[in-house]
């Protein structure tokens, strides 16, 4: 078996490097640096370490998720979930930041779930536990 210890960070491709950071500041992603390397890739973290790269070089014309939002289904990540807390917390947190829940809540045998979209049309999920 692998000594895999956790996830280092997740990676997103962008269109825009100032309205990703933008959308993900009201989630309370920090940025760290960038646009650095060959790609170009922005980094910003979360305070309870979650960390995303982002990969600044999305087509801006394409508007759409080509694994989400297209009748034939692609292979590749669909979305990241994001634990939360409390749901109604959450719920009530973003209303007041104005980000559109697109679908949710969703009740599950052991929690809920809501889930948004970003600047790009990235899926963002967000659970709570019903188990404490």
């Amino acid at each position: 078996m692998l000594n895999i210890t956790r996830v280092n960070h997740i990676g997103i491709r962008v269109s825009d490097f100032d309205s990703a950071i933008a959308f993900y500041a009201k989630l309370g992603f920090e940025y760290l640096v960038g646009p650095v390397g060959p790609e170009p890739v922005a980094i910003v973290e979360h305070p309870c370490g979650i960390n995303i790269n982002f990969i600044l070089n999305a087509d801006s014309s394409e508007k759409g998720n080509i694994l989400m939002d297209v009748p034939v289904k692609h292979a590749g990540y669909t979305h990241m979930a994001l634990e939360v807390e409390d749901m109604v917390v959450l719920v009530s947190e973003l209303n007041e930041k104005s980000i559109a829940i697109t679908e949710g809540p969703v009740t599950h045998p052991a929690g809920q779930s809501v889930f948004i979209r970003d600047q790009d049309m990235n899926v963002v999920e967000f659970y709570a536990s019903t188990n404490g």
